[in-house]
């Protein structure tokens, strides 16, 4: 029902066209003889529209002038009246001299006869858009919600346009810094003021929400604004990031409320995206741990460089089905294989790589849970995180993979958990076996905002519930990072390691996790003095700080400003071999054992006060290279 009354509605604005072409070709003829129309003008008229209608008709078919609505109309469709009228204006001399047509068509009507079609017919497009809508939302303008929008750009015009529709607010008015665009007009809209005017306007117009509309500028001049909404006292909506744009996860007018990310985040990474493209691009690619936030974070921006294959590996059926799902949506045509399945699979592992041939393997598969991994699941922890990383990376050696990229973490920095003293172990793994033609490439960094086990998804949790939230201690701090620019770095890490290396990120200055406790709970909209804050004491294995992960004594710079490369530890291969051979055993390790070995191994973890730890000797020695001192973190 709906498609034939859209066909009447076609057919309908046809013949109005069809209409005021007569009505244009026959005005022009009455007002050229001074509104006195007689013989022979008036047969010459009636014989030259003959012609004309026709041709015209076949014209506006042409140029699909009849498939939009008139309720829309727009730029567009008044640049397909333009050239259907002009294409008109050519044409129709060119048939009256073809069809030998005896009457007299004055060149007054052929040069007047085009701009006055345009004018009958986008006129009637327009004036039917202008009465539709103000019979639409005239009325709903007084009974939205007072709304300002901070930003008079280009995100400030598009979400002015779209709120003009919208029945839930009113635009009352915009803020801006650039002095050229304050006291002007925007879409018949204000630009009040600076954005430092903000509490005087809302008190003016009574506004409790605003919306950020500043994509493009800088994480610092976001934060500023974010902050100045909640010492108003407003609820803050923003448009997407810069970075969220450009990748094209989202559009200019989605709204959505401040997140965490936009008072933390950074300004966008530089991408080397031909380097990338040359890389990634028509190559077979593996992922390990592909449902992982990381994992699937991975997939996303790998696939936007079109591998020839993208190869999943991932334990969880649930997880892996969700980025397989994800990726179909997003990049419709890549060939993906999906693998349920172990990395510490030794059979199965080899035969993938075997099969799919991957040029390279990103490891992002592994257990990072620290209080978790350190009670009663140690010896779960190093299998997984080490022993996992040595059969898939022995695999690739034998598959002759370019290139290894190990995702590593901070904690493996003088690591006093089994987690981080784990990675740390597969990071020497790797090391171990960089001459076999495989280059390894290890990434460190911090945590990252919304992944696995990160403390963020917990507050958010505990603020809905109303409270308390748990801290474990007022001075302990973290480095953090988004999951967008995490991977873009770690792409950038991948691409620029030659094998051998540890790169490390630049994770910027490190955040109180308590002052994170409280931008949540403003940011939730919930009352601050509500919500209660409650300090728990450090967990097992925690430290009060993380190392810092690229620092003047501990790195060396490479040509990307926010990649350096670490100075580690290496090992012999006696220490590896037997290492490999204790791991494999049937017979599953105490944590009081695991931890003794990881000592062994790993001279500079140091397992928490009270641990259970004997000396235990390695049948080959660490090379006598020890690594450079480590500075602390600066304190805010």
């Amino acid at each position: 029902m709906k498609r034939v009354r859209a066909n009447w509605r076609a057919w309908l604005a046809f013949v109005h066209d069809v209409c005021a072409a007569g009505v244009a070709w026959g005005g022009l003829y009455w007002l050229r003889s001074n509104m006195d129309l007689h013989e022979p003008q008036l047969s010459d008229m009636w014989h030259t529209l003959a012609w004309i209608l026709p041709l015209q008709a076949g014209i506006f078919l042409a140029f699909g002038l009849y498939r939009g609505l008139w309720r829309f109309a727009s730029l567009p469709d008044l640049q397909r009246i333009v050239l259907a009228a002009g294409l008109g204006a050519v044409a129709i001399p060119v048939v009256l001299v073809m069809m030998q047509l005896t009457s007299v068509v004055p060149r007054s009507v052929l040069i007047l006869y085009p701009p006055v079609l345009i004018f009958l017919m986008a006129g009637s497009r327009f004036t039917y858009r202008i009465w539709k809508e103000h019979r639409l939302y005239s009325p709903l303008a007084a009974l939205g919600e007072p709304v300002l929008i901070l930003g008079a750009g280009e995100a400030g015009a598009l979400l002015t346009k779209e709120l003009a529709h919208s029945r839930q607010w009113r635009v009352v008015g915009l803020l801006d810094d650039d002095p050229a665009k304050q006291g002007r007009l925007l879409r018949n809209v204000s630009v009040l003021g600076p954005i430092a005017e903000l509490p005087l306007w809302v008190r003016r117009y009574g506004v409790r929400t605003v919306i950020i509309a500043l994509p493009s500028a800088a994480h610092s001049v976001r934060r500023r604004v974010a902050e100045l909404c909640a010492a108003a006292g407003l609820e803050a909506l923003t448009v997407p990031s810069y970075e969220d744009l450009i990748s094209g996860r989202s559009q200019l007018t989605t709204i959505r409320h401040v997140e965490l990310d936009d008072l933390l985040g950074r300004d966008p990474v530089v991408l080397d995206s031909a380097g990338l493209r040359e890389w990634l691009g028509d190559r077979v690619i593996l992922i390990t741990g592909a449902g992982g936030s990381i994992g699937a974070e991975l997939c996303r921006q790998v696939a936007r460089y079109r591998p020839a294959r993208l190869v999943l590996l991932e334990l969880s059926e649930y997880a892996l089905y969700q980025i397989q799902q994800g990726l179909e949506d997003e990049f419709p045509g890549l060939p993906v294989v999906t693998i349920v399945g172990d990395a510490k699979h030794a059979t199965l592992v080899e035969q993938l790589l075997s099969r799919e041939k991957p040029s390279v393997v990103f490891h992002a598969a592994a257990y990072k849970h620290v209080p978790l991994m350190e009670e009663t699941n140690a010896w779960q922890a190093v299998r997984n995180n080490a022993y996992g990383t040595w059969v898939l990376a022995r695999a690739a050696v034998a598959a002759k993979v370019e290139k290894f990229v190990l995702v590593s973490t901070d904690k493996a920095v003088n690591p006093t958990n089994v987690m981080g003293a784990s990675k740390r172990l597969a990071e020497v793994i790797c090391q171990s076996l960089q001459n076999g033609g495989t280059e390894f490439v290890v990434v460190r960094f911090g945590n990252v905002f919304g992944s696995a086990g990160s403390v963020i998804p917990r507050f958010r949790e505990q603020i809905a519930r109303g409270g308390p939230v748990t801290v474990t201690h007022p001075e302990i701090t973290r480095y953090f990072m988004s999951l967008s620019e995490a991977t873009q770095l770690l792409l950038q890490a991948g691409l620029m390691g030659r094998g051998g290396e540890v790169l490390v990120l630049d994770m910027g200055e490190p955040v109180r996790i308590v002052d994170l406790a409280r931008d949540m709970i403003r940011l939730s909209g919930a009352d601050p003095d509500a919500i209660r804050i409650v300090f728990t004491g450090l967990r097992p294995g925690e430290k009060l700080y993380e190392e810092p992960l690229a620092s003047e004594e501990t790195t060396l710079a490479t040509p990307h400003p926010k990649l350096f490369i670490a100075h580690a530890r290496t090992n012999g291969l006696g220490t590896i071999e037997q290492m490999i051979a204790w791991l494999e055993r049937d017979r599953a390790a105490g944590d009081a054992e695991v931890r003794s070995w990881l000592k062994a191994w790993i001279p500079e973890y140091s397992p928490p006060a009270g641990a259970s730890v004997k000396a235990i000797p390695v049948e080959a020695p660490f090379d006598a290279a020890a690594p450079l001192p480590l500075r602390a973190p600066r304190r805010r």
